[in-house]
């Protein structure tokens, strides 16, 4: 549409159009204000879900892994010869160790096949009768203390003895090197150790034609290059035994054994590391204080009624500053008073603070120093004895692990730290129903569909709002055109009287 302004009557056309539009725009401007206020809503929701989500996670990683309470702190004697770390013992434990010997890997060195030797070729050109499809296979103790056989299948004329060398050290229990400067080649077992499934004296067997090109074959290798494997030999609490590997477990705790000495007993105990248990326990304190003092502050926050959602058109005439201070007072409350807030954060409190039935002695968070603040005001906040709390992890760490994680049928079965991640999952569940999550679709949550119905009614405004000013336009346009005619009809007549 050609629109006319003002060019006969002299008035700004525009600017009475846009001061017309004003008036019509105004239910367009309560619709967006709604929208806007849908929405920060919707971001508050999803705000505290996530610290909820968080809250949950961290509870698990932290409060219902029994390797929380199983932390030790291990004293030895000599940390030259061994080192002893916590795996699975909820008990403490102590002992003597005397280091015999190391346990050791099985080896073979291979007499030199030449230093002009170039491993980055093809095997079929450093020997010219070693072709085609070849296989070779490398028998080496496991970790189990078992032999096991590998066999390496391999292209002669495609795959050069780098290639081979690779495969072997990828798919075998075996560990192969070349030095171009010796010309030789060794391999050495993976795993240390030793085992009675040895037959023929042979514990690393290395069969094939490649080896016995390369002087490593159980058939051609010289037998004073070839170094059988050891088993670790330790006297422990009195007792002679031995061990494949270096490293292994006692009742729940690892041994590592790193120099052998047998004139010196080592001496080891443990105790619970009750520092770092207390630091599990307070970070979840801290967590769970945070989500109660957000939660808590959103449903009694303030709610601003004439402090609406500011238009485009409003920002247009206001400082950053004042847009700021404005929107802070037109956020506020928008989750007043909430029900699905203030009901989730009552089941939390109420399923922290109820005695977990079916456990003796210890059965709520009183006995282990943790309480509610005397401040209503605080919401439920927990505040923490820590002399209380180190005391119980230090006389008894299992039951205070019993009672965040004990498992049960029923809620008062159940341990705080369970009970606890039922209650946000409720409350997340509920949160969902409302507000989605960011990769919900609108159609599927509460506000999701509300933002759509306001959506289609700004659509709808909208269209009309064009219609009406077109018609606007068009009002003026008439009148610029009569007024035009009048002009040139009076210009006329004036031109014809004066004649």
């Amino acid at each position: 549409m050609v629109r006319i302004s003002g060019l006969a009557s002299g008035m700004d056309i525009d600017s009475l159009v846009e001061n017309l539009m004003k008036a019509e725009r105004a239910p367009l401007d309560k619709l967006q204000q709604q929208k806007q206020k849908y929405e920060w809503q919707r971001d508050d929701y999803r705000e505290i879900s996530t610290m909820m989500f968080n809250l949950s996670n961290s509870i698990f990683d932290n409060i219902l892994k029994q390797s929380t309470y199983t932390q030790k702190k291990v004293n030895i004697s000599d940390s030259n010869l061994i080192s002893v770390r916590n795996i699975s013992s909820t008990s403490d434990f102590s002992g003597t160790i005397k280091v015999n010997s190391l346990a050791t890997s099985s080896s073979v060195v291979g007499d030199s096949i030449g230093n002009s030797i170039d491993s980055s070729k093809k095997v079929s050109e450093i020997f010219t009768d070693v072709t085609g499809t070849q296989s070779i296979k490398v028998k080496a103790i496991t970790a189990e203390g078992k032999l096991e056989e590998k066999e390496v299948t391999f292209d002669a004329s495609k795959e050069s003895l780098d290639d081979v060398i690779k495969k072997v050290n990828q798919q075998t229990g075996a560990t192969m090197f070349f030095d171009s400067k010796t010309g030789q080649v060794s391999l050495t077992s993976k795993k240390t150790g030793t085992t009675n499934e040895v037959t023929n004296n042979m514990d690393f067997s290395l069969t094939g034609t490649l080896f016995e090109k390369l002087n490593v074959a159980d058939n051609v290798t010289d037998k004073n290059k070839r170094t059988p494997g050891s088993n670790a030999s330790f006297t422990y609490n009195g007792i002679n035994t031995t061990r494949t590997s270096n490293i292994f477990q006692i009742n729940g705790f690892e041994i590592t054994l790193k120099e052998a000495d047998s004139t010196k007993n080592v001496t080891f105990s443990s105790s619970t590391d009750v520092d770092a248990v207390v630091d599990k326990i307070v970070k979840f304190v801290d967590e769970y204080n945070k989500l109660v003092e957000k939660v808590n502050g959103k449903v009694t926050e303030k709610r601003y009624r004439d402090f609406p959602p500011l238009t485009s058109e409003q920002k247009k005439d206001m400082e950053d500053k004042e847009i700021e201070l404005w929107e802070e007072k037109a956020k506020s409350g928008m989750l007043y008073n909430d029900t699905v807030l203030s009901s989730g954060l009552t089941e939390m409190r109420t399923n922290l603070y109820t005695p977990v039935s079916g456990l003796v002695g210890v059965n709520q968070l009183s006995q282990i120093g943790i309480t509610t603040t005397k401040n209503y005001l605080d919401g439920g906040k927990l505040t923490i004895d820590e002399k209380k709390l180190r005391e119980a992890i230090e006389k008894d760490p299992n039951a205070v692990y019993s009672l965040f994680t004990q498992d049960g049928e029923t809620t008062g079965e159940k341990g705080l730290a369970r009970r606890l991640r039922d209650s946000l999952k409720n409350t997340i569940t509920n949160i969902e129903e409302k507000a989605g999550k960011s990769t919900s679709v609108n159609n599927t949550f509460t506000i999701g569909k509300l933002l759509d119905n306001v959506d289609k009614r700004i659509d709808s405004l909208q269209d009309r709002l064009y219609d009406i000013e077109n018609r606007y336009y068009s009002q003026f346009s008439a009148m610029e055109t009569a007024i035009q005619k009048a002009n040139q009809q009076s210009a006329y007549l004036s031109q014809f009287f004066s004649s």
